[in-house]
């Protein structure tokens, strides 16, 4: 259908926000906090967020004055004229992102840490602000200082939050691990931090069973030389030999002291977190406590419209950027829930469950879970009381369209779907959703509020309702401080802007509408190529990974030796289904009717499992250079990997 000037009149959206709601948004409140002190009136999200991006020392402003940020210090100018990746924010401010997380003084829990086994543990704000006292008490008795390393080997419990909290609050760098990585691939990350105290659990439980990580846990210690005490975490309650240079959980923070809150500058480091590691050693990502006290007040502030009370449960381990995001809640006065363990044990509904339970307002879950729970056919609207639930988050890969309204069918007509896309560079998103945003399957909503998103040609000029490179073209204060020993910023600017100075290059293909939604295809260094026609690989996956009988599926497109293009689909078929010549008939005429002839691949081939990273992305880049002739240590660190046979099935597929 197009409207009468020609252009394409935009899809009917699969949910609309309600009137009412809407209007007591914090997104609402915001715009009129907007109105009255500046004297501009915004009928609409995409009028508020283009003021955003057009008056960004306006703009942050905003959201500092109405979510109220302490600086003990008044700040001299919101951001200097510098280009990116050389803009400074919010210079003369003193703060810190721990004394914002705990001046919450609600009756509701600050955490509640779920077990695989289904203990539940709640921690009341008065008790999480006294172990984080306590703990950093401790840490001062044993010389941290400003700049100091601390890191977790941890799981995804109180203990981590705790120790983060503690570090953060004496304005040493925190940095985590989840335990499925072993004590090299740990120590990778960790070494190039050169810490000085190592948190590290005894176990985790995974799938109903208990990983002893005891050995592990003391193979780290030994390749960490800079480490001058251990801190042991009873996770698994398993016994532990006694040794003056370890101290136990329950003696560290034991104690009754109050937190004393460093002030610091705005861009004082907060944390390191970790690329993949899939091409080379993992990079560490520097973000500031002030970016991110800003830029997280407003994505789960005005974004995921969360007040003080509201139960926040996004599935995530210790390695993702998403933890960091959910502790965040705690800025907001939210409820935290955490939950470590697998998210289909005992069975595939355990995280509807856990959000029934627990009456979460917003649950984050990966597009896979949402496929899965579809397959499954889990009817959680219908076997659960979801009352609480008003937004499901998504994200790590591009949400294909079925889901969307499986989600409105089976769990909840009143439940936003806020698909997002972001990334652990900005450890935020670039586009999302808001209670004012429609949704349209298969898109995003929108860019999110002072992000500067825009898609790109091969010539730099931006594009509408085409497929352009991801970029965006004015400075956020949650970008990197810098990259980990890279003393001259040169790693940090050919990472993002190489191909366009001055303007930052994500790696994704993208597409803005002319309604305003945002449809991301997937990495722009993955993309596949059909005489001459970039194709995303999102776009096969929404089709196959959807069809009954298949569980999973990879596709690359790689330039061979003797000049060919090959564009191989790989499929992990469900138990007790097989790939028979008709069900690649089938394949192929799906992809064909509900994307385009030129996305059939080439062949399709059965593979036992597809590898990803640990944050559950697919590692297409990696098999398309196995398939090209590359060897399997130059394409992936191990422990960058969670199936390295998986991997290895396509080095020997290669050969």
């Amino acid at each position: 259908m197009n409207t009468t000037d020609g252009n394409p009149s935009p899809p009917a959206p699969v949910w609309t926000p309600d009137p009412a709601t809407a209007a007591h948004s914090r997104i609402a409140r915001f715009t009129e906090f907007v109105a009255i002190r500046t004297g501009t009136a915004h009928a609409d999200y995409r009028s508020l967020w283009e003021w955003s991006v057009d008056d960004l020392a306006g703009f942050w402003s905003a959201v500092w004055e109405f979510f109220d940020l302490r600086s003990s210090t008044p700040y001299d100018e919101v951001l200097d004229e510098a280009p990116m990746p050389a803009t400074r924010w919010f210079s003369g401010a003193r703060l810190n992102y721990a004394e914002h997380a705990l001046r919450d003084e609600g009756p509701h829990p600050a955490i509640l840490s779920v077990g695989e086994d289904g203990t539940t543990t709640r921690t009341g704000r008065d008790e999480l602000r006294r172990q984080v006292g306590s703990l950093a008490a401790w840490m001062r008795r044993n010389g941290v200082t400003v700049g100091d390393r601390v890191v977790g080997y941890l799981p995804n419990t109180t203990h981590t939050v705790v120790a983060f909290l503690a570090a953060a609050s004496i304005g040493a760098v925190w940095s985590a691990c989840g335990q499925d990585y072993g004590a090299p691939g740990a120590a990778t990350r960790f070494a190039q931090l050169e810490p000085v105290i190592l948190f590290a659990a005894d176990g985790y439980r995974w799938n109903g069973k208990e990983h002893d990580r005891r050995a592990e846990s003391d193979a780290l210690r030994a390749a960490l030389p800079t480490v001058r005490h251990t801190v042991r975490v009873p996770c698994l309650g398993l016994p532990v030999d006694d040794d003056a240079q370890v101290s136990d959980w329950a003696e560290v923070t034991g104690g009754s002291e109050q937190p004393v809150f460093e002030q610091l500058p705005f861009d004082t480091p907060l944390w390191v977190l970790f690329s993949s590691g899939t091409t080379g050693t993992p990079k560490g990502i520097v973000h500031g406590h002030g970016g991110v006290l800003l830029d997280h007040h407003r994505l789960l502030g005005l974004h995921l419209d969360l007040s003080p009370g509201d139960r926040f449960f996004w599935y995530t381990t210790t390695n993702w950027m998403m933890w960091n995001l959910v502790v965040s809640g705690l800025l907001i006065g939210a409820t935290v829930v955490l939950y470590d363990g697998s998210p289909t044990y005992p069975e595939p509904g355990r995280l509807w469950d856990l959000a029934a339970e627990h009456r979460a307002a917003v649950l984050g879950v990966s597009p896979g879970y949402l496929l899965a729970s579809a397959k499954a056919g889990l009817e959680p609207g219908r076997d659960l009381d979801l009352s609480a639930l008003r937004g499901l988050g998504c994200t790590g890969a591009p949400l294909p369209a079925q889901p969307y309204y499986w989600v409105r069918d089976h769990v909840g007509a009143h439940v936003q779907v806020s698909s997002t896309s972001g990334g652990t560079d900005i450890v935020s998103g670039f586009a999302g959703s808001a209670p004012t945003t429609p949704v349209w399957a298969g898109e995003i909503s929108a860019p999110v509020l002072g992000v500067a998103l825009e898609a790109w040609d091969e010539d730099g000029r931006p594009v509408t309702d085409e497929v352009g490179e991801l970029v965006v073209t004015r400075p956020l204060p949650s970008m990197p401080l810098y990259f980990w020993n890279d003393p001259d910023g040169s790693r940090y600017r050919d990472a993002y802007f190489a191909s366009y100075p001055g303007v930052w290059r994500h790696g994704d293909w993208m597409t803005r509408t002319s309604h305003g939604s945002v449809v991301v295809s997937g990495r722009s260094d993955s993309t596949l190529n059909r005489q001459g026609v970039r194709l995303g690989s999102a776009d096969i996956y929404a089709v196959v990974d959807a069809l009954p009988g298949i569980q999973e599926s990879l596709v690359i497109g790689a330039e061979l030796a003797d000049g060919t293009y090959w564009m191989p689909l790989f499929v992990v078929m469900e138990t007790g289904h097989e790939l028979t010549d008709a069900l690649r008939d089938r394949i192929g005429t799906a992809i064909r009717t509900r994307a385009s002839p030129r996305h059939v691949p080439d062949d399709i081939l059965a593979v036992p499992a597809v590898p990803h990273t640990r944050t559950g992305k697919k590692l297409e880049v990696p098999v398309k250079r196995l398939l090209q002739g590359a060897p399997i240590g130059k394409v992936a660190g191990r422990e960058a990997v969670d199936d390295i046979d998986a991997l290895a099935y396509f080095s020997r597929f290669a050969r």
